[in-house]
């Protein structure tokens, strides 16, 4: 039987309702070659020389598969149907089944070799139907083309080739060819027991194939009396298909509405997700203000303490100064009395008895050195002497308040770079407290207060490991 040939019902792609899925794997397949591929190796070569020979280039063929694909004389592939018997003398499921399976597959092996200008692409055995079928697909070529390419697609030049020449009618070179393929089945069935029944009809020669197609044929007619039933049904079908139509077409624009809704929520939600996003940099760069200020803060507490020990020790110190320059007041009044006395005392020798007397008339030399000059110069000698003692003592006194007073000054002085320096940092601890301020009016006081706090509680809780960790060291 001659088919139209159905790649995906052929190797089981697409399954028919008549198809047992159980018994898929019971199929035998042949030959399953891309008809594309097998284009290019039956005429590329062929293809290339007719090219060649051409001189406008026009005429050229560009692709030979898609050339007969859109040809109203050759066909791209033929298929031929062989069956023995009717699925109620070779059932699949019994053993005359299985005996045409057998039939059928010696039958296919050897169709390549009985038939070498039928290129076979794609051959399978299916035994997932009522009965035991093989579907054979071929490209007939002739290889001793006078016209065209020298080998081309042609089913009546490549049966001629095999031998099969038309003769009268009924006698095509197809005819003779399928009857001589029928007899070759007949030989293989008579191999196994089987021989072919001759159905008395008009055809004398009429196979068990034909007459099941025929039979078929009745089967036809009930199932178009279906197809009427089924035509009314369709109709009432259509029916409902309108008002389902007008129904769709309410519901694709209520879709339509529903997308348009979607995008904008979805916009809305990129944007919400774009303001989230900021608002966790946002968060994020606060925290980390938040702990720089922290930092700054703790700096700022404990400078706060150093400052408050250092102000105790200046005011200390300051006592202490005062003390001290208490102390050198005294003594310099100490001194200024002392300045005083000795001017007394120089003052003194003006007086009479500091004063060497005129001698008497009568008084010898000697008498008046012993008796007024010497008493008076040992006087004096005692006078100088006390006085030299009192101004080594003044002068150690002096150079020691020298001392201190040039040591005090340089102390006063490195006090007071200190306070200055002391002044600097405070002025900037109070910058850093008033960029605090800055980001609670921003933030929310709250908000800075309850970070700071979690912040805390988080860095008293990682002290509190350490501290741990350290016990178990």
């Amino acid at each position: 039987m001659l088919g139209k040939g159905s790649f995906n019902h052929n190797n089981r792609s697409f399954s028919a309702k008549n198809v047992d899925s159980n018994r898929i794997y019971l199929n035998v397949t042949y030959c399953e070659d891309n008809i594309k591929k097998v284009y290019h190796e039956l005429f590329d070569g062929a293809l290339k020389r007719y090219n060649a020979k051409q001189i406008r280039s026009d005429r050229e063929i560009a692709d030979y598969y898609e050339k007969i694909r859109t040809s109203k004389q050759e066909k791209l592939f033929h298929e031929v149907i062989f069956q023995i018997g009717s699925k109620e003398d070779m059932n699949v499921r019994t053993s005359g089944g299985e005996i045409a399976k057998d039939i059928l597959d010696e039958f296919a092996r050897g169709f390549q070799e009985r038939n070498p200008n039928l290129r076979v692409f794609s051959s399978h055995l299916h035994m997932d139907e009522e009965t035991p079928h093989v579907h054979i697909d071929f490209i007939p070529f002739t290889s001793d083309s006078k016209r065209g390419l020298d080998t081309r697609v042609s089913l009546k030049g490549a049966l001629a080739t095999m031998g099969f020449k038309g003769g009268t009618r009924g006698a095509t070179e197809w005819n003779q060819w399928m009857e001589n393929e029928k007899q070759e089945l007949a030989l293989i069935m008579s191999k196994y027991g089987i021989d072919w029944k001759q159905l008395g009809t008009h055809n004398k020669h009429l196979s068990v194939l034909d007459y099941e197609k025929q039979e078929r044929a009745k089967e036809v007619e009930q199932l178009e009396q279906r197809i009427d039933e089924k035509q009314k049904e369709l109709t009432c079908a259509n029916k409902e298909i309108q008002a389902l139509k007008v129904e769709n077409n309410q519901l694709i624009k209520e879709s339509s509405d529903l997308r348009t809704e979607k995008y904008k929520l979805t916009n809305a939600t990129s944007e919400i997700l774009f303001e989230q996003m900021e608002l966790e940099d946002k968060k994020k760069k606060l925290e980390s203000d938040i702990k720089t200020l922290e930092s700054v803060n703790q700096e700022l507490s404990t400078d706060t303490k150093k400052l408050s020990l250092e102000k105790l020790e200046l005011l200390q110190s300051k006592d202490d100064l005062k003390e001290e320059h208490q102390l050198l007041n005294n003594e310099i009044l100490q001194m200024q009395e002392m300045q005083k006395v000795v001017q007394q005392n120089i003052r003194r020798y003006d007086y009479p008895e500091w004063t060497l007397p005129e001698p008497g008339g009568f008084m010898s030399a000697k008498t008046f050195y012993e008796s007024k000059a010497f008493p008076l110069v040992a006087k004096f000698k005692d006078a100088i002497k006390k006085m030299a003692d009192q101004l080594t003592v003044l002068e150690e006194k002096i150079k020691s308040l020298s001392e201190d007073v040039t040591w005090y000054k340089a102390k006063v002085k490195k006090l007071v770079e200190k306070l200055f320096d002391k002044d600097k940092r405070i002025e900037k601890l109070q910058e850093k407290a008033d960029d605090l301020d800055r980001v609670k009016r921003h933030a929310g006081a709250d908000k800075v207060d309850e970070i700071i706090e979690i912040e805390r509680q988080r860095d008293g809780f990682c002290s509190f490991n350490r501290n741990q960790e350290d016990k178990h060291r």
